[in-house]
């Protein structure tokens, strides 16, 4: 808790800072505009979903690089099938993207566990794959969903607001909030959530304590890349644009940066999704920051890199000085 604590008080920080910089700069402050809390916090919200997927991998001591490549697929494949209201039901398509959306995690946790390929090699393969298929299925072709009125109740997911068009709490930071709070409930109050906790400490440890390791594991790539499928959804929605060959590019970092920097640690075995919601914050408000302080925005993806490399660094300073007690006592 003290991780996510500082982590606030970074975000709080960084916010107050760029404020006055912003405000020295150009004497005024667009930050704290309900123009741009309209424009950050749904982006917030549909890669904080990504995150909360790949938080369940993480824990387990594993890595998913497939998710951007699973978004691209998803996304694709339900623009391509409901054809902007002429093609299939939304009630048929829906639940066949989001059923195959999980299949694929399915599929990544048999490899990884009963032909015994590396998280890294599996998921790595799989965003090449997944990539590939999406551009043979469109042609290469941008794909879309139609006009707003087309499907309402998606878009209204995608791109609303509550509790009137003209607030700035949009949709999907409400459904990411959501679904953080039903992932902080699984992890924390599930037996099958401390389960993960533990094999991602020690594997061995907690197949001798009765675990089904295995399983936990096809469950948590299953669970990944079924919130993966609901990201797509959203994001497809949201952006209406869908170039396969491009969408959802290195949407999987994002979703790996909001983790670490939430304080999930790589080797797993540890994490608090509370710092998994402030990191995806985190990582947004950054990228957010360069626009309106106009840093150049060539230098989003050295502010990504830069963040990762800081929350890495802090969790290895951090388990070395918890090393250095255990070893003490």
């Amino acid at each position: 808790m003290r991780k996510v604590l500082g982590l606030a008080g970074l975000l709080a920080g960084l916010i107050v800072i760029a404020c006055i910089w912003e405000y020295v700069q150009n004497g005024t402050v667009n930050f704290l505009t309900p123009r741009n809390a309209r424009s950050l916090l749904p982006l917030i919200g549909l890669f904080g979903i990504l995150s909360l997927g790949q938080a369940f991998v993480v824990i387990t001591g594993g890595i998913d690089l497939s998710a951007g490549s699973v978004v691209a697929l998803i996304a694709t494949l339900a623009a391509f099938l409901l054809d902007k209201g002429e093609g299939y039901s939304p009630w048929v398509v829906m639940p066949f993207v989001l059923g195959l959306s999980a299949l694929i995690g399915l599929w990544h946790g048999l490899l990884i566990t009963k032909a015994r390929i590396q998280p890294f090699v599996v998921t790595l393969c799989g965003l090449f794959f997944y990539r590939g298929f999406a551009r043979v299925i469109a042609q290469d072709a941008t794909q879309g969903f139609g006009s707003a009125s087309t499907y309402p109740t998606w878009n209204w997911l995608a791109n609303g607001f509550v509790p009137t068009e003209r607030s700035v709490l949009p949709v999907p930071f409400i459904i990411f909030l959501v679904f953080a709070g039903i992932t902080a409930a699984f992890f924390h109050f599930m037996p099958h959530g401390r389960h993960l906790f533990a094999l991602g400490a020690n594997e061995e440890s907690a197949r001798f304590s009765g675990i089904r390791t295995q399983r936990l594991k096809i469950f948590a790539y299953t669970m990944c890349s079924f919130i993966c499928g609901i990201g797509a959804l959203l994001f497809g929605f949201n952006i209406n644009s869908i170039g396969p060959a491009t969408f959802g590019n290195f949407y999987e970092l994002y979703a790996v940066a909001g983790v670490v920097l939430g304080g999930c640690s790589l080797r797993g075995g540890s994490g608090n999704i509370l710092g998994v919601v402030v990191g995806a914050a985190l990582i947004r408000v950054l990228i957010n920051l360069v626009t309106i302080l106009d840093i150049p925005s060539e230098l989003e993806y050295v502010v990504i890199g830069g963040a990762i490399l800081v929350g890495v660094f802090v969790d290895e300073f951090l388990s070395s000085r918890r090393k250095v007690r255990v070893s003490a006592v």
